[in-house]
């Protein structure tokens, strides 16, 4: 039986053309937040477990989910989206990798996972703070 952990990520097919080792990057991150979030307590009552879909999306995809989505109004950035649904107990987040960070990153495709760390990172505290979890 396999168990679903609080937070997935799922990368749009075009940047996993385009950045071959963006898949295990995400896995990688995806292991790390969990295991991040659960010493930092954020899952200390069982009944409410918080559940976070990230997927991360070209600068054209985000458009486009920002423009088809207008449900989705909570923009923590300008390139983070996120919806709340359940009680605040499951949300789902778009992440942008922006245009100037995909010229960037052509370049210097060996900053992705560091890049890719740290707006996690920063979009989990964000809603962290609302959520009044600790921080991590």
């Amino acid at each position: 039986m396999e168990t679903q952990l609080p937070i997935s990520i799922k990368v749009n097919s075009l940047l996993t053309e385009k950045f071959t080792t963006l898949n295990s990057i995400a896995n990688r991150l995806e292991s790390q937040l969990n295991f991040q979030t659960m010493t930092a307590g954020w899952y200390g009552d069982e009944e409410n477990i918080l559940s976070l879909y990230f997927s991360i999306e070209t600068a054209e995809s985000f458009r486009e989910i920002s423009s088809n989505y207008p449900a989705i109004k909570d923009e923590l950035a300008d390139d983070v989206l996120y919806a709340t649904e359940q009680n605040n107990q499951f949300q789902t987040c778009f992440v942008a990798i922006t245009e100037i960070e995909h010229h960037l990153l052509d370049e210097h495709p060996k900053l992705m996972a560091g890049l890719l760390e740290k707006k996690l990172y920063k979009v989990l505290n964000m809603i962290g703070k609302k959520l009044k979890f600790n921080e991590l």
